[in-house]
């Protein structure tokens, strides 16, 4: 039941994708109150199919790839529904809708919604060290967005005659301040999320622990470069782009391979 509210939330999502490549194939990129009400949509929709699935497996709905992919688009696209506001940056859910689509697409026609190993009371620490993470996640992955969104409107400005998108993107100090924030945040809930996992009932895995470490290595030392002035805008702009292209290939493999790495 619970996988038709995913499809329809999938439709709205592609919905929000197709009108952005519409107004760009046009010349006529610009914000659009179709994009954010289709992208609403899918967010409720989403909601409501994690909570479905939730009550059936009785805790968290993170227990396979599958669910961890769909968790991942959600807390993007929640990520995308406070930051667009406060920011003011309309045009970032013409970026973000196809990211969701493409994690929301990638779980329901891959075979990954396997059933997992029945397992006892939910241990709280467990759940909050994986949700707090792959929001982390999320957050991160709005931070790749807006690193996207730098690099494009900083072409433009190099353009003899900047293109339509020059027009509606935000200014680049703009990008560069949600950016800088958005990576703040996300590695600091990264950090209470890895945090929360040490008072953990059972055993994590190795690889598990490994892989989530590398991630957080990763963007610390982004962070760090960036603060001390080694690394511009831009270069933050393509760090961030590639951390989050390591954080997407470790993070199903994490789920996917834990029978190996149990100990």
């Amino acid at each position: 039941m619970e996988r038709y509210f995913l499809a329809v939330s999938t439709l709205c999502y592609l919905l929000a994708s197709g009108y952005s490549l519409v107004l760009s194939g046009a010349g006529k990129f610009r914000a659009s109150r179709f994009i954010l009400g289709a992208m609403l949509a899918g967010f409720v929709l989403q909601t409501t199919f994690l909570y479905l699935r939730g009550q059936a497996v009785g805790r968290c709905p993170i227990t396979n790839s599958f669910e961890v992919l769909v968790f991942l688009s959600w807390s993007i696209a929640l990520s995308y529904l406070v930051v667009g506001t406060a920011y003011r940056i309309s045009l970032l859910g013409a970026f973000t809708a196809p990211l969701v689509l493409a994690l929301q697409l990638a779980a329901s026609v891959l075979p990954l919604d396997r059933p997992s190993a029945p397992r006892g009371v939910p241990d709280a620490w467990l759940e909050l060290h994986a949700a707090t993470s792959l929001m982390a996640y999320g957050v991160l992955g709005l931070a790749c967005v807006a690193g996207v969104m730098y690099l494009v409107q900083e072409k433009q400005l190099k353009m003899r005659v900047p293109g339509s998108l020059f027009h509606v993107l935000p200014p680049l100090t703009t990008l560069t301040e949600a950016m800088r924030r958005l990576l703040w945040f996300g590695t600091g809930l990264l950090t209470a999320g890895i945090l929360a996992g040490f008072p953990v009932g059972v055993p994590v895995g190795r690889w598990k622990a490994g892989a989530s470490v590398v991630v957080w290595i990763v963007y610390a030392g982004v962070l760090a470069l960036w603060r001390r002035r080694y690394l511009g805008p831009r270069g933050a702009a393509i760090a961030c782009s590639a951390a989050f292209a390591l954080a997407l290939v470790t993070l199903p493999a994490m789920y996917a391979l834990k029978g190996y790495f149990a100990h």
